[in-house]
């Protein structure tokens, strides 16, 4: 993919206090994801299911989860079954010690990541 010359703009590119492109402190971001809100919003919430991440990590590979057959479905099943042990009133996982709230947390960022990587193989992203 090529890049864009800097003086051409998108359409629909603007700066949410109205300024032109090309005034001093214009920055064409209205309507733009704000990842901030998540990453900062959550922090502690992301730092549990870092935990998850980094237990998974050392017990098996950096990343294999990406390789595991079947993952949607076996990311779905874990996702439940840490779901389902904090209903009934399980806070932690008895083996890692960590929160099931994270597990299920990271279970269904794995999944939709997934899914996402399969439909933009596909061409439907």
């Amino acid at each position: 993919m090529a890049c864009v010359d800097c003086e051409t703009l998108k359409v629909g590119e603007s700066d949410p206090s109205g300024k032109d492109a090309h005034e001093p402190g214009a920055k064409l971001d209205a309507g733009k994801t704000r990842m901030s809100l998540v990453l900062g919003g959550f922090s502690l919430a992301l730092t549990e299911v870092g935990k998850v991440g980094t237990y998974g990590a050392n017990k098996y590979t950096d990343n294999g989860w990406m390789s595991v057959e079947n993952g949607q479905a076996r990311y779905s099943d874990a996702m439940l079954r840490h779901y389902f042990s904090e209903a009934a009133g399980e806070q932690c996982d008895k083996d890692t010690n960590l929160r099931h709230a994270a597990h299920a947390a990271w279970n269904a960022l794995a999944r939709l990541e997934l899914m996402l990587r399969e439909e933009r193989q596909d061409g439907a992203v």
